[in-house]
């Protein structure tokens, strides 16, 4: 079986280094980029299949290399910033990082994000195939991973999917904000729960007529998210 390929975006060598190190030892293949130009080349010659980038990057900087990539395809991506500001965190979920992790931090914290970015995203052989799921003027298909609304197709990303696809499966159940975290990104210990009110918010952009006055994404005050059918 081949081993996943993982970009490491990062321009502090001993950073990169040991992140790489890592990540090799836990079985995974390793590529470079010091910049955000020579990952955007590295990336339409191979796609990988985990990115991780640092915000912080000299010529094209992660914000604007996430936006690049979202224009083109939903491979995952995991921040890495020594921002602090929940301002700065919640504007690369808003472009489509599907995590961030803060620095300084674990090298061995990196590989189990990278483990449950992956667990989320990647197909599991021999498990049963799920179907697709149709709601008026909506269908879902796990499969394909599209989503069409009134036949119109919507671009998700890997994460902004599962969070669709887990409340879908459940129409009007209620799942807290850890809860999504816990079956959608695999861990929540690290993970700020405002991460699942972005991606909502973003999906309610995608799938909503009216964002503001949510039809399918409902908010239940004080507990959580559910879908109304």
């Amino acid at each position: 079986m081949a081993k996943d390929l993982i970009l490491i975006v990062e321009d502090e060598p001993s950073i990169a280094e040991v992140v790489g190190l890592y990540l090799n030892r836990a079985g995974y293949q390793v590529t470079f980029a010091r910049d955000g130009l020579e990952a955007q080349n590295k990336i339409e010659s191979h796609l990988p299949d985990l990115i991780v980038m640092d915000l912080m990057l000299p010529i094209v900087d992660g914000f604007e290399l996430t936006r690049w990539l979202r224009d083109r395809n939903d491979v995952p991506i995991i921040m890495l910033t020594a921002r602090r500001d929940e301002v700065d965190r919640i504007a690369g979920l808003e472009m489509g990082a599907d995590d961030y992790i803060l620095k300084p931090f674990s090298p061995q914290e990196v590989v189990s994000r990278v483990r449950a970015v992956l667990r989320r995203t990647s197909p599991k052989p021999g498990e049963p195939s799920e179907k697709p799921l149709s709601y008026p003027s909506m269908e879902i298909d796990p499969q394909t991973r599209l989503v069409t609304i009134d036949k119109r197709e919507i671009t998700l990303t890997a994460k902004e999917f599962d969070t669709l696809w887990l409340l879908a499966q459940h129409p009007r159940q209620v799942f807290t904000r850890n809860h999504v975290l816990e079956r959608v990104w695999g861990i929540s210990d690290y993970i700020d729960p405002s991460t699942v009110t972005v991606h909502i918010r973003r999906l309610r952009e995608k799938i909503e007529p009216d964002p503001s006055n949510p039809q399918h994404l409902l908010t239940v005050w004080g507990v959580g998210y559910k879908f109304e059918p």
